[in-house]
């Protein structure tokens, strides 16, 4: 029986609010964080209560902003200033009356994910369903139950149609509602806050709370998809640096039937997040659910446009949003528990739902985007602007890719769009080479290259690539202490596997697909190079390399 692993909920322990949706547009870079005189402040009971109780702590109320919500000016605060206020709003934190308050803040480098740019044009969500794979939902939740959906969620833990989470003393089963706020949390009604798509519908399929097998995950995958658009998941294996799995057969056939069968044969988008393992030095290309092409694989950023602590750097990861950081730096705010709402949800758990929330505007945007055209969309509409990190490069066809953020920040705006003018891509090919026929010694460096014609005159000739799928056999003393790069004919260098300093495991790889999409769009004809690094050099030692079988050029012929 094989157990879930990774609960990236255990990874909220930060502190501080990020708002999920900020103003849209770009501007020139600047790195300070401006506090000003002015606070939101939520306050049940009416404009005379809030007149109350600004006046009870000094404060000024400049009116109304919406539901319960107002706003606050202090004139003995400087009106802008690279310091936070804590003497002044620690009243406010006080006061029993004041169920939430934020200090207004602003960058002058307006980092966001555009999201209120797509409303302008007129996309919330409406007529798309999204589902979160989780611990369940809280469906009467006062910010979810107007957009909950029970034909998209089901409990699969106890065999029942209510996904509820079970309650615990220490609130343990909060994630699955906390990434549905951020997916379709209501507008305008005074409570939490805004979801990306908030005229969505939102369902929950309660199936971590318990014993997760390969037959829990395909049931998940699975449920009604030709109702449920997009599934969000933030779950996978152990985030520890040194475990080596994925979905086994059950859940690979319910991907399958997803991408072939889902949404009448346009196929279910999975979106996946990618993994907190980064203090282990782990790699999203050893979990084998975000390192599918059966899954949109979303990492993080931090508020001022970092890579986080957690994040793990691999080539399956195809784009970015914003979560949590360091302690200085802000959260998400979302649904919680028992009616709650909380300012501290963290990791690439709360990056995938946001991330879903931004396809759901999309898929409104045009209801006939298939599944590969959805990732198209994400690889032209992403952006590496702001985000900081020294492994950017420029790939065969000029996009900018990482392997910490993907091809950049999803922009709202800019997908929704594309897609409204987006022509289906024709159908799937993939052309298969075989490089290595017989065992080969590693050594401290092994490189192997082939030329690839991309299955010329065949029905599998690809010219324009998507992902590109390396599957080893390998044998190795200490799989850890392997590096494994692929680089393509236009030059585009991709690290399947970085060493892993806590993977003592000598089980090697056994016919283990890594994926990068890091050459997306080039042409696959020519000369590919695999290269297997040794970085321990003379402190350890090659076995035999068996084989690799096959390179998959997963991708579309150009008309």
């Amino acid at each position: 029986m094989r157990c879930c692993c990774r609960r990236l909920r255990l990874l909220e322990v930060l502190l501080g609010p990020l708002l999920v949706l900020l103003v849209s547009g770009l501007g020139p870079v600047r790195t300070e964080k401006v506090y000003t005189n002015t606070w939101a402040v939520h306050i049940p009971g009416g404009q005379e209560e809030a007149e109350r109780i600004a006046a009870k702590h000094g404060f000024i109320n400049y009116g109304h902003v919406f539901g319960d919500y107002y706003h606050f000016w202090h004139r003995r605060v400087v009106k802008r200033s690279l310091s936070d206020h804590r003497g002044t709003q620690v009243r406010l934190d006080k006061d029993p009356k004041v169920r939430f308050f934020s200090g207004a803040t602003y960058n002058g480098n307006h980092r966001d994910l555009n999201a209120k740019a797509a409303w302008q044009l007129g996309y919330t969500g409406k007529g798309v369903v999204v589902s979160i794979l989780d611990d369940g939902i809280e469906k009467n939740h006062p910010d979810l139950k107007q957009n909950y959906d029970p034909d998209a969620s089901y409990d699969v833990n106890d065999g029942d149609p209510d996904p509820q989470p079970r309650y615990t003393q220490l609130n343990d089963n909060r994630h699955g509602t906390r990434c549905a706020g951020e997916v379709a949390a209501v507008a305008n009604n005074g409570i939490c806050g805004v979801g990306v798509a908030y005229n969505a519908k939102i369902g929950g399929v309660r199936m971590l709370d318990g014993e997760v097998t390969d037959m829990v995950e395909a049931q998940s995958l699975s449920l009604n998809p030709q109702h449920i658009d997009i599934y969000s998941a933030s779950w996978g294996p152990e985030d520890d640096g040194k475990t080596v799995d994925g979905p086994a057969k059950l859940a690979k056939e319910a991907f399958l039937r997803g991408v072939t069968e889902g949404r009448n044969g346009l196929g279910s988008i999975f979106v996946w997040a990618s993994g907190n393992g980064g203090r282990e030095k782990d790699s999203c290309n050893c979990d084998g659910y975000t390192n599918s092409i059966y899954t949109l694989s979303i990492s993080s950023s931090t508020q001022n446009g970092n890579v986080p602590w957690y994040s793990e750097a691999c080539s399956s990861t195809l784009a970015t949003t914003y979560s949590s950081g360091n302690l200085n730096e802000k959260q998400i705010v979302t649904t919680d528990l028992k009616s709650k709402c909380t300012d501290s949800h963290t990791g690439t758990s709360a990056s995938a739902p946001l991330a879903a929330g931004i396809i759901a505007l999309a898929l409104e945007a045009n209801k006939n985007l298939t599944w590969r055209d959805m990732q198209h969309l994400v690889v032209r509409t992403s952006h590496p602007a702001h985000l900081l990190t020294n492994d950017w490069r420029t790939n065969g066809v000029g996009r900018k890719v990482s392997h910490s953020y993907g091809y950049g920040l999803l922009d709202a705006s800019a997908i929704v769009a594309l897609a409204q003018t987006w022509t289906n891509v024709g159908p799937q090919r993939q052309c298969v080479i075989s490089m290595v026929c017989e065992p080969k010694n590693i050594g401290f460096h092994l490189s192997i290259n082939k030329s690839v014609d991309a299955c010329i005159g065949t029905n599998s000739h690809v010219t324009s690539l998507e992902h590109v799928q390396a599957r080893l056999t390998l044998s190795y003393n200490r799989r850890g202490n392997l590096a494994i790069h692929l680089i393509s004919p236009a030059g585009t260098r991709s690290t399947l596997l970085h060493p892993r300093p806590h993977d003592y495991s000598s089980e090697g790889f056994n016919d283990w697909a890594f994926m990068t999409t890091h050459s997306w769009d080039e042409n696959p004809t020519g000369a590919w190079t695999l290269e297997i690094e040794n970085v321990a050099g003379a402190s350890d030692y090659g076995e035999t390399f068996s084989v690799i079988t096959p390179v998959n050029n997963l991708g579309k012929k150009n008309q």
